[in-house]
C-alpha cells in the first residue's frame, strides 16, 4: 500500500460512514436554518426598537414570559427605570410595551432553542460513535462559540441600559460577526460532509479560486458594515439614489475630527462605503460569473455560480429599494436575510474551488511519475 493510499485509507475511517454523515447532514441544515432565522429576527429586533425591552439576562431562567397581569405590570416598571423609556418611549402604554417584549423575547428563546437543537443531538452522536475524528473539534468548537453569542448580545444590550438608550454599534456589529461565523462555519462543515473536505492546491481554475476568495472576503467586509449601519441607523439619512442629497460624496461626509472616525461612527460616511462596497460586490460578482464561463467545471460549480450572481444582482436591488422607501421592516428584513443567502452561495462557491484544485494533479506532477 502506498503512503498515499494509506492516507486516504486513515483519513476515511476518521469521516463517518454514508448513513452516519447523512444523519449529521441533516442535523445541521436544521441547526443552519435556526441561525439564519436568528439572524433575520435580530434584524427585525432592532429594526423595531425591540431590543432593549428585557433589561435583564437570565440564561437558564429566562424562557418563559411574564403569565399574568401582575407579572406583566412589574416588567414594564423595570423598563420605565431605564433610559429607553424616560427618553424616547416616555408615555408607552402596556400593549405597547408588550409589543416590543415579544420581538425580543422571541429573539432570545430561539437562541435558546437553537443552544438545546445543536447540544442535545451532539452529545448524543458523540455517545454513538457518530462523530468522529476532526469533526469532533470542530462541532464543539461551535457549541463554544454558540455560548459565546449569547454572551455577546447581552454584553451588547448593556450598552443601551445606561444614559445612552441606543445599543453601541460596535457591540451590535460584533454580535451580528459572530453569528455570521457561526453560520459560515456549520455551512462549511455541512459541504465538507456532502462533497468531501476542501483542500488548497494549485491546479484548476486558479484565477477563478482567486477570485471567488476576494469576492468572499468583499461580502463579509459588507455584512460588517451592514453592522454599522444598522447600529448608526445610517439607513436613515439619505434615502435619495443614486445620489446622497443630490451630491456623489455627501455634504457632512467628514466633519468628524480626526478624519478617520467619520468611517466608523459617522451615519453618512458609513453609508456611503455600504453602497461604495455594494458596488464593488456587484461588479466583482459580474466579473467572476463572465470568468466562470470560460474555464471547465462541473454542473454543481456552474449552478453555484449562476446562483451567486443572481443573490449579488437580488441583494443590490433590495439594497437600493429598503434605502429609497427609508428602510421599512419588511424589505430591511428580506435585505438582511439576502445578504445569508449571498454569504452562503459564496462559501459554496470557495469551497467547490478549493476542493476541485486540491483534488487536481499539475501536470509536472503527473508527469514526474511517469
Amino acid at each position: 500500500m502506498t503512503a498515499d493510499s494509506l492516507a486516504k485509507t486513515n483519513k476515511s475511517r476518521s469521516l463517518p460512514g454514508p448513513r452516519a454523515r447523512r444523519m449529521i447532514v441533516g442535523w445541521l441544515v436544521l441547526v443552519a436554518l435556526l441561525v439564519f432565522a436568528m439572524i433575520v429576527l435580530g434584524g427585525v429586533t432592532r429594526l423595531t426598537n425591540s431590543g432593549l425591552s428585557m433589561t435583564d439576562w437570565k440564561p437558564v431562567t429566562g424562557w418563559l414570559p411574564p403569565l399574568d397581569h401582575a407579572a406583566w405590570v412589574a416588567e414594564f416598571e423595570r423598563y420605565k427605570a431605564y433610559p429607553e423609556y424616560q427618553k424616547i418611549n416616555h408615555g408607552m402604554t402596556l400593549t405597547e410595551f408588550q409589543e416590543i417584549y415579544a420581538f425580543e423575547f422571541a429573539h432570545r428563546l430561539l437562541g435558546r432553542v437553537i443552544g438545546v437543537a445543536f447540544f442535545v443531538p451532539f452529545v448524543l452522536f458523540l455517545v454513538a460513535g457518530k462523530i468522529r475524528g476532526p469533526l469532533v473539534p470542530r462541532l464543539a468548537l461551535l457549541f463554544v462559540l454558540g455560548g459565546l453569542q449569547g454572551g455577546m448580545g447581552w454584553f451588547m444590550v448593556q450598552s443601551g441600559l445606561v444614559d445612552n438608550p441606543d445599543v453601541s454599534h460596535y457591540r451590535l456589529t460584533a454580535h451580528l460577526a459572530l453569528a455570521s461565523l457561526i453560520y459560515a462555519v456549520i455551512l462549511w462543515t455541512i459541504f465538507d460532509l456532502l462533497r468531501g473536505p476542501a483542500r488548497a492546491g494549485v491546479a484548476g481554475p486558479v484565477p477563478l479560486l482567486h477570485g471567488s476568495i476576494i469576492l468572499l472576503v468583499l461580502i463579509a467586509l459588507q455584512i460588517l458594515i451592514g453592522g454599522f449601519v444598522a447600529g448608526l441607523d445610517a439607513g436613515f439619512v439619505y434615502n435619495d439614489w443614486p445620489t446622497m442629497g443630490g451630491h456623489f460624496f455627501p455634504e457632512d461626509m467628514l466633519y468628524l475630527k480626526p478624519w478617520y472616525l467619520n468611517f466608523l461612527e459617522n451615519p453618512a460616511a458609513v453609508q456611503f462605503c455600504h453602497r461604495m462596497l455594494g458596488y464593488l460586490v456587484a461588479v466583482a460578482a459580474v466579473l467572476l460569473f463572465l470568468g466562470g464561463r470560460s474555464v471547465p467545471l462541473s454542473a454543481a460549480a456552474r449552478r453555484g455560480l449562476a446562483l451567486l450572481f443572481t443573490l449579488v444582482v437580488a441583494q443590490v436591488l433590495l439594497g437600493i429599494l429598503t434605502l429609497i422607501h427609508v428602510v421599512p421592516v419588511p424589505l430591511a428584513a428580506a435585505h438582511q436575510a439576502g445578504g445569508m443567502l449571498v454569504l452562503a452561495a459564496a462559501l459554496f462557491l470557495v469551497h467547490d474551488r478549493r476542493r476541485s484544485a486540491g483534488t487536481r494533479k499539475p501536470a509536472s506532477a503527473n508527469a514526474d511519475r511517469q
